[in-house]
């Protein structure tokens, strides 16, 4: 039953739009929801990035985006509604939340049917 709602998701949240499809504004939300883009500490898919390398009293450190694609709904909406370390608060909508977890599946979807 959750599968068969996730697959009709795109076509509630966007069905009073048709100039843009679902991926597309689940795109240009990703990259740019308020002001700077979830791919840049999170990669252009989810996987995770490193951000930055610095040193902290003689010590290498460094600041990575953790991986967000393999999340399910229920951890990645909270994630996106706690305060965490460099983590901005985007105040999102549960309808743009919906459309970036949506991104997320389909670019991990796209990326595994690649490797094969």
């Amino acid at each position: 039953m959750r599968y068969i709602l996730f697959l009709l998701m795109p076509f509630y949240l966007f069905a009073k739009s048709s100039f843009i499809t679902p991926m597309e504004y689940a795109s240009s939300l990703y990259k740019n929801p308020r002001g700077i883009g979830c791919h840049l500490c999170h990669g252009e898919s989810g996987e995770g990035r490193l951000v930055a390398t610095y040193m902290d009293k003689k010590i290498k450190k460094s600041f990575s985006g953790n991986a967000i694609n393999s999340l399910d709904f229920g951890k990645f909406h909270k994630a996106l509604n706690e305060r965490k370390n460099g983590m901005p608060r985007y105040f999102l909508t549960k309808k743009e939340i919906q459309a970036l977890y949506f991104y997320l599946q389909e670019k991990k979807k796209k990326s595994s049917s690649n490797e094969k």
